[in-house]
């Protein structure tokens, strides 16, 4: 079996997940890990998977794309041997008036604090945008941060707040 990254996207309708989740479990794939969300009528759905060949699951997919206008692309996932340290979650949530360069600006603080962001989301509602993004920062990285993100929002207009991630409770 081989690992396998997908990611589907296109104009939204219901029936998109329910339909791609068949065909891989018709092929004997098992999703591991998955996201979906629709983006102004347009949907995105990235997974991992561990199933056939990358071949047999775009053979499959096709008919979901010619049919309903989506894009679905296979590829196998190959592991370079480095594992990720892990670092400690946080939150950072971002808002205020909408302008150019908010993500880039304080991703870029992130980064250079040798933080990594694992996922990130955004909204704009009216004139308020939103970002709300998981990292995880080095041990002691947080408050030294907090200040530089908070430089970076006052030059960007914005407001930020970063806080320790709530563990998932299952």
């Amino acid at each position: 079996m081989n690992e396998l990254a997908i990611t589907v996207i296109g104009r939204d309708r219901p029936g998109i997940v329910a339909d791609v989740a068949e065909v891989l479990a018709r092929l004997g794939a098992n999703l591991t890990d998955s996201t979906m969300t629709r983006l102004r009528g347009h949907f995105a759905m990235t997974l991992i998977c561990v199933g056939p060949a990358v071949a047999e699951v775009e053979a499959a997919l096709a008919p979901l794309a010619v049919d309903s206008q989506l894009v679905a692309t296979v590829r196998a996932v190959t592991h370079d041997g480095e594992t990720a340290t892990a670092g400690e979650p946080y939150v950072m949530a971002v808002h205020g008036a909408d302008r150019m360069g908010i993500v880039a600006a304080m991703t870029r603080v992130l980064t250079d604090a040798g933080g990594n962001v694992t996922d990130l989301s955004t909204r704009l509602a009216g004139s308020l945008y939103v970002v709300v993004a998981e990292v995880d920062l080095p041990p002691g990285a947080a408050a030294p941060l907090a200040d530089r993100l908070a430089g970076t929002a006052a030059e960007l207009g914005v407001e930020v707040t970063l806080r320790p991630a709530e563990p998932d409770v299952l």
